[in-house]
């Protein structure tokens, strides 16, 4: 199964990992929720994201801990429920983020975290104690109730610019990359979520039968990110990753390379809510993120690298981007502090 609104069979094995015991209770509970127990054996198997929603659910029925047992304290029963109506009652994004990570800082004993706002930046940053890091998915976990909530807060998709991650790079990452971000940076002196500040001044409006509804949903709603990686957007951007961008082609290239015409490309992508376009930039945006976490890599040769025709062109494009400069970005990314 490989179609919109997926999950890897690897994050059912995360899911069951630690919160039920192998053999037949793990059959037991997948085959209650309905997954094959046998697509356990099989990397490239995918469930619907309804299917591990219920898995979610039971697990969490059955633990009384909506956090799948990976903290030493439950995030009992209810608790999403409770971090959204707190949530809601707040006016402005911001103060939202401060409610919602105050209570699951109360709620979790080595998961502190803390909203700092650096002027066009702002990043969600996790407090943990001095102890080995914990495993990707459990990170990933947290961003998905976080990121999930904030996005539902808003009522759109907060763009992700980066995250970085104290554990080793898992080896499976592909679904990450679709819920979060391309930027995905392992062996970090600390975990964090990097996204522009100008997110946290949206305005919070959102009523309590909006909640009944996202609550009846949850967490099938905040699993997938409003993206298919079958996409023929996903497939486009896949070939400019690989190509130097200053070869890229134009619209009636890209259309006869995909034997189709291009009113039927533009039509298509449009379907997509894209333009081909906006799709490049997206590229241009993702490499430009990843250059500037070298130090080594100097403003003037990512703007030749990415086509720009001089520095201060790049910059304009960062700004429209991001809502940062690049030096900004480059200072906050480099900042090893702990």
């Amino acid at each position: 199964m490989s179609e919109k609104d997926t999950i890897s069979i690897h994050l059912v094995r995360e899911a069951l990992l630690q919160s039920c015991a192998p053999g037949a209770a793990s059959v037991e509970v997948l085959n209650k929720v309905g997954i094959d127990p046998a697509l356990l054996d099989q990397p490239a198997a995918r469930v619907s994201a309804t299917t591990y929603a219920r898995l979610w659910r039971l697990l969490a029925r059955r633990l009384d801990d909506e956090f799948f047992g990976m903290d030493p304290r439950k995030l009992k029963s209810g608790s999403l429920a409770f971090l959204c109506r707190a949530a809601m009652a707040q006016t402005s994004l911001d103060a939202s983020l401060e409610t919602g990570l105050g209570f699951l800082s109360l709620m979790f004993e080595q998961l502190p975290a803390q909203l700092v706002r650096q002027q066009s930046l702002a990043e969600i940053v996790l407090l943990e104690p001095e102890v080995e890091p914990k495993r990707a998915f459990t990170y990933f976990t947290y961003w998905m109730i976080v990121h999930g909530v904030a996005c539902w807060l808003a009522g759109r998709r907060i763009p992700i610019l980066a995250i970085e991650l104290r554990c080793p790079r898992p080896v499976f990452c592909d679904d990450y990359q679709v819920m979060f971000s391309d930027n995905l940076r392992f062996d970090r002196p600390r975990t964090r979520m990097i996204f522009s500040a100008d997110c946290l001044d949206l305005p919070i409006k959102r009523s309590a039968e909006e909640l009944k509804r996202f609550l009846a949903h949850a967490p099938a709603n905040i699993l997938v990110k409003y993206r298919d990686p079958d996409s023929l957007a996903n497939r486009i951007k896949h070939d400019l990753r690989r190509m130097p961008p200053d070869t890229w082609p134009e619209t009636e290239g890209l259309a006869t390379s995909l034997c189709i015409s291009a009113s039927t490309l533009r039509r298509r992508l449009a379907e997509e809510g894209q333009t081909y376009q906006g799709l490049k930039d997206s590229v241009r945006k993702e490499l430009a993120i990843v250059w500037l976490a070298e130090p080594q890599i100097s403003f003037a040769q990512i703007a030749e690298r990415l086509g720009f025709a001089d520095t201060s062109s790049f910059y304009k494009a960062f700004r429209k981007w991001s809502g940062s400069n690049p030096g900004h970005y480059r200072s906050l990314i480099l900042n090893e502090a702990t």
